[in-house]
């Protein structure tokens, strides 16, 4: 899948010398499908103290994957002179980490385009220090992505400081006003792709990614798949389609996502649509699971869970629930199907993967894997065992 984003913040700068703004554009708009560009802007993204921890999920995703911006650095001080690909799956991929914007900037031999804040705090919003360094990126002429729930174009001091710079600022989370969204009118069961949803046992626990690499797999095996972002880090990447669930009111959040599902449909014509899924069904503080299942109405459900981990993200006194138990929420609530189980490995050893992967499939009756322990092969067999008609040759996969 080809990715295209609508921005403006291609100009390259120098370090030293006059600097070339790009076009003003404090809030951008959001669109089902993003505009072309030609060229990849670079990004530093900003995930101090939290890099390969839960709570820097947006620079992990995008670490791992990122198709519209080119990621030249990533900013944390705990592992400073690291490589990023190294610190997060033990893979060298020529991304640095620096400690500092300074330090960042210093390594590249003109200043990066674009500052990306790549940190998801459950309190959505900016911290002091944090404001100091976005503002320290303005003043280097670097345009801001951000995926909180505060809007960085609202802020009266960094606006007037992105305005004097003439840089842009890019609210991955805010929405469109409430006129321009539409509500659910079923269009989505004239959707002749096939529909998956990839939910999970909780947040932050590698839906998206596991989506991202099912998508590579599907696409690389000539099955033409699209994948519908819902969430800030999904966007950020590059998905094509897709809106942020939880900035939607829940009025119009099944409408959203529909449209956005169709849009795919209409334009790419694909054989699969994936849609990312958000929070958990069965976790109380989130209701986006619910509004994806209604929304997107998925033929069926590849679910994502953590087994060793005891409580729910940021929910110390939360138990997580049993990937049976979730299975049986998501089938009673939906019209749907649960195909297989993919594992987050945190805290795994290969043994435990192996294990786990063997005592699930013989306890749910169901293909079970890692998506980035495994094979790519084994998630895509896991799809193609629940719909043979998808591919006409034969997946063979050995454990």
């Amino acid at each position: 899948m080809k990715t295209d984003i609508q921005t403006v913040d291609t100009v390259r700068r120098p370090v030293r010398g006059a600097q070339a703004p790009p076009v003003i554009e404090i809030t951008p708009t959001r669109s089902y499908a993003l505009t072309k560009v030609a060229a990849q802007p670079t990004a530093v993204v900003y995930c101090e103290g939290n890099f390969a921890r839960i709570d820097g999920k947006t620079a992990n995703g995008l670490v791992r994957h990122s198709e519209a911006y080119r990621i030249v650095s990533v900013i944390d001080s705990i592992h400073s002179g690291g490589n990023a690909g190294q610190v997060l799956d033990d893979v060298t991929n020529g991304i640095p980490i620096h400690k500092d914007l300074d330090a960042a900037v210093a390594h590249e031999t003109i200043v990066p385009d674009t500052f990306i804040y790549g940190m998801a705090p459950s309190t959505g919003r900016l911290s002091t220090t944090d404001r100091g360094v976005v503002l320290d990126a303005i003043a280097r002429g670097m345009n801001i992505v951000s995926g909180l729930h505060e809007y960085l174009s609202d802020d009266m001091e960094i606006a007037q400081a992105a305005l004097a710079r003439q840089v842009t600022i890019r609210d991955i989370r805010k929405p469109k006003l409430s006129k321009d969204m539409r509500l659910f009118d079923g269009s989505v069961a004239r959707v002749d792709a096939l529909r998956i949803a990839v939910l999970g046992t909780d947040c932050a626990i590698g839906k998206r990614t596991t989506a991202t690499v099912l998508a590579r797999a599907l696409n690389a095996k000539g099955i033409k798949t699209v994948l519908v972002g819902t969430g800030q880090t999904g966007l950020m990447q590059g998905a094509k389609y897709g809106v942020a669930m939880d900035a939607v009111p829940p009025q119009f959040c099944c409408g959203e996502l529909e449209g956005a599902i169709v849009a795919a449909s209409e334009a790419e014509r694909p054989d699969v649509i994936l849609i990312e899924g958000q929070g958990a069904l069965s976790h109380p503080a989130f209701c986006t699971s619910a509004f994806i299942l209604r929304g997107s109405q998925p033929n069926a459900v590849i679910l994502q869970h953590a087994p060793k981990r005891a409580h729910r993200c940021d929910f110390p006194n939360m138990p997580m629930p049993t990937p049976a138990s979730e299975i049986a929420l998501i089938e009673a609530f939906s019209d749907t199907k649960v195909i297989g189980v993919t594992l987050n490995h945190e805290g795994m050893s290969e043994t435990e993967i192996t294990n786990t992967i063997i005592g699930q499939t013989k306890k749910l009756g169901l293909p079970v894997t890692d998506a980035l322990g495994r094979p790519e092969a084994h998630l895509l067999a896991m799809v193609v065992a629940a719909y043979p008609g998808l591919q006409q040759e034969t997946v063979g996969v050995a454990m």
